[in-house]
């Protein structure tokens, strides 16, 4: 019996797993889910990194492009902070200052994926509501309440990713909220997996 229940349970997990790369597979081929997603990725992409200040934008008479380097381009693996990394470059166009640490843009990139995938697939539910269990002659407007109620699959991931969106910019304060927070939104993803069918997107 408990090898039964495991094996059941590994069955189940793959299961998971196989539904949510499905449905990631149908967001990346549907123009208006890509949309949303390069949107919300890139916009969270650039609130993140203003908030751990690696972008800025300053006033005053604006300038032409300058790039700045470290000699010593091993401080790019220097820890200032927990998830925060010492840049190694400066670049700077206009007024606009951009200091280049590749290991925060990694991290940013990362959660700015997974918001995005979340938004994706959510948006992929609204506008598919069957998909998450709703009839379709609810149509989009009506089936929205049902979505972020939580009574259909996405409405836990709409309230999980704004409020994953706020540790961008308390992170400054509570650097271990970035390894939470794509915990969390790795199983938003999952959550979506769990009870979404791909064949109704």
């Amino acid at each position: 019996m408990p090898e039964t229940s495991h094996t059941n349970a590994i069955a189940n997990e793959m299961g998971v797993l196989s539904r949510t790369a499905a449905a990631l597979e149908i967001a990346a081929k549907r123009w208006d889910s890509r949309i949303v997603f390069l949107g919300v990725g890139v916009s969270y992409l650039v609130v993140y990194l203003v908030t751990v200040g690696d972008l800025s934008v300053a006033s005053g008479e604006p300038g032409g492009l300058t790039v700045r380097t470290v000699d010593d381009f091993s401080r790019a693996f220097a820890n200032v902070g927990f998830f925060r990394f010492d840049a190694i470059a400066v670049v700077s166009i206009g007024s606009i200052t951009y200091l280049v640490s590749p290991l925060n843009m990694l991290v940013a990139m990362i959660l700015a994926g997974l918001v995005g995938a979340n938004f994706a697939l959510t948006y992929l539910g609204v506008v598919q509501p069957r998909a998450c269990g709703l009839e379709t002659s609810t149509g989009v407007l009506a089936g929205i309440p049902a979505l972020l109620s939580g009574a259909a699959c996405c409405g836990p991931t709409i309230l999980l990713v704004i409020g994953i969106q706020a540790s961008a910019t308390i992170s400054t304060g509570f650097r271990f909220l970035v390894p939470f927070a794509i915990v969390m939104l790795v199983g938003g993803l999952l959550l979506i997996g769990r009870q979404v069918e791909p064949s109704q997107l």
